[in-house]
Formats: structure tokens, sequence, C-alpha cells
């Protein structure tokens, strides 16, 4: 296994992780890996049952969630309680569906930095990196130790409430702002360290890293960054005002939002999963993240390769080399 970082250097103070310590170091006896499994996914449960057999067959552990357990359907699985601590230990986690499905296995992969490997049977799937046609090769390199470790840059964010913190949270993609109401818009302003830049009513806005630029931020007109840029994203929402561009801010930034009204209601969204109620003149600080969430890649591909892929990007009639 081989690890490369893509995350900044001096990321900025948190006390999220529940961890402040790597995985467990478990011998080759030892080897166990998690499966999380979106078990309504077509596919899905098969595909994992298929690599739970080989690795199993060759003397692997592997665990699956509680939940999901009857539909996967391995005997030989270990089934634990479905909380943070299912990963404790293990040398890996894998997901099996989309980026949705490897968006909430980062829930448990995280608190014990344990590196997440994702295998596609969503639609674009940008985060995952195998796919159910390939898991020969899939369950070869897990079992060779065969793959690299890549760690990408998380968010970390605080809401205080009249002065006082309230919610600590964080995200590997994106943290979103997003109005109550259909009927009224929701009143923001904007601070990049220290200083108000604007403010807006909106429908929301959106706070990405580089490898959120390709979900929520892209959807709402943001720019794709490559995952080795070091970055922060603020994309607004439908916002009435001249003034409403994608910016990309320094990754040592200090994203703040305000909500400015005693009108305005709010959901923050945390990942699209982890949800938080927001009220009048509440206030989120946003900062990248200080745990990295560390993806597994089997394949060397340069990411300007995965966008032509998962966008189907026309290049034809390319004549470099």
């Amino acid at each position: 296994m081989r690890t490369r970082s893509t995350t900044p250097t001096s990321p900025a103070p948190s006390r999220l992780a529940r961890s402040e310590q790597g995985p467990t170091v478990t011998t080759a006896a030892e080897r166990a890996v998690l499966l999380v499994v979106h078990v309504k996914r077509p596919g899905a449960t098969a595909a994992a049952r298929e690599l739970a057999e080989r690795l199993v067959a060759s003397g692997v552990s592997v665990r699956v969630l509680d939940g999901e357990a009857a539909d996967i359907g391995c005997v030989d699985a270990a089934v634990l309680p479905d909380d943070l601590d299912a990963a404790v230990g293990a040398e890996l986690v894998v997901a099996f569906g989309g980026d949705g499905t490897l968006l909430r296995a980062t829930e448990y992969a995280r608190p014990q930095r344990t590196p997440l490997l994702g295998v596609n049977l969503g639609h674009v799937g940008f985060l995952a990196e195998a796919d159910p046609i390939s898991l020969d090769d899939t369950a070869a390199k897990i079992l060779a130790g065969d793959y690299e470790v890549e760690e990408r840059q998380s968010l970390d964010v605080r809401v205080f409430r009249g002065g006082a913190e309230v919610v600590r949270d964080w995200a590997l993609n994106d943290v979103s702002v997003e109005k109550d109401s259909r009927e009224h818009m929701v009143n923001l302003i904007l601070e990049i360290d220290g200083r108000p830049l604007s403010r807006w009513g909106c429908d929301g806005l959106v706070c990405a890293t580089p490898t959120g630029s390709t979900a929520y931020a892209f959807s709402a007109g943001g720019p794709v960054v490559w995952p080795s840029v070091q970055a922060l994203l603020v994309v607004p929402i439908s916002a009435h005002a001249l003034f409403a561009r994608p910016l990309v801010v320094s990754p040592a930034s200090t994203v703040a939002i305000e909500i400015t009204d005693a009108a305005s209601a709010a959901t923050m969204f945390c990942d699209g999963r982890r949800t938080h109620p927001l009220g009048p003149h509440d206030r989120l600080e946003i900062v990248a993240g200080r745990e990295p969430i560390r993806l597994v890649r089997l394949r060397t591909a340069p990411f300007t390769d995965r966008l032509v892929d998962k966008f189907q990007l026309p290049v034809q009639g390319w004549s470099g080399r």
C-alpha cells in the first residue's frame, strides 16, 4: 500500500475527529475489511457477497453491518452493530453503491483514518474506484495490498447561535446552506478571512472541497477543480445580485456565512446526509478539515481521464501522444 497526500500541509485546527490516532495495525492473520452496501441498488448485494467470499477464502475477516447482513447473505462474515466503531482495526472500508453510499461509508472510515474503496454501481460514481466487472482484479489488489491511498481534503464546520457553538460537523464533498421555504429566499452575508464580501438573497450557498467540485457545486455552476489543488470553493445558488460568481479561496481561509434577518430559515447539509436546522442570525464558520479522508486508488489514471470517462466528454480528433 502506498500513501499519497493531497491535503494542505497546515490544515486548520479542529476537534471533530473521534480518534486522533491512526487505524489499528493488524497482522496478516488478523486482516479485516468492512463492507458498506446499498442493499436496494441492483447488483450491490451480489457484488458485495462475491467479494466477501473471495476475501474470506483467502483468510481475510469480512465485517458487515447488522442492518445489511441478511441482504448480503455471506454466512462467513462477522456481523457488527451499525455504529461508528465498526471500522476499528479494519484495513479497508469497501462501499458498494454510488457516491452516496461512499459518502455514508466515510462516516465509518474517517474516525479510524481507515482507507476507503468505492465499488461503483451508481450512475456517474465520481468517487468510486472499482466496478463490479473488475471484482477479480479488485480482490487480487486488496489481498496483495497493491493500491495507493490518496488523502483528500475535507471541511470542518461550526455553527454559532448567540455567540455559542451549537453544531460541529464535517464533510468530504461540501457543506451547503439551503432555504427552507420555496416561496422565500434566504438572506446571507458571506465573509472571507474576517472581512465581509457580499450579501445575497438566494436559494442557498455551497462551500466545497476540490473533491466535491464535481458534485453539488458543479451543478450550481461552480468550476471543476483538480483534487491535487488545495482550495475552498464558494458557490452561491440562484443569487439575486450582480456579483454572484463562484469563488476559489485559499485552503487557509475561513469562510463564514451569516443569516442576516429574522425572516430567513434554512438548513445546513453536510455531504447531503447530515442536516442541521439554521435560525435567524446563525453564523457558520467553515475551514479546511483537520482530518483528511483516505481514498483507495487501484489505478493511476490522470484526473483528466476520469473527467472524460465519467462525463463522456468528446475528445475525438485529439492528435497528442
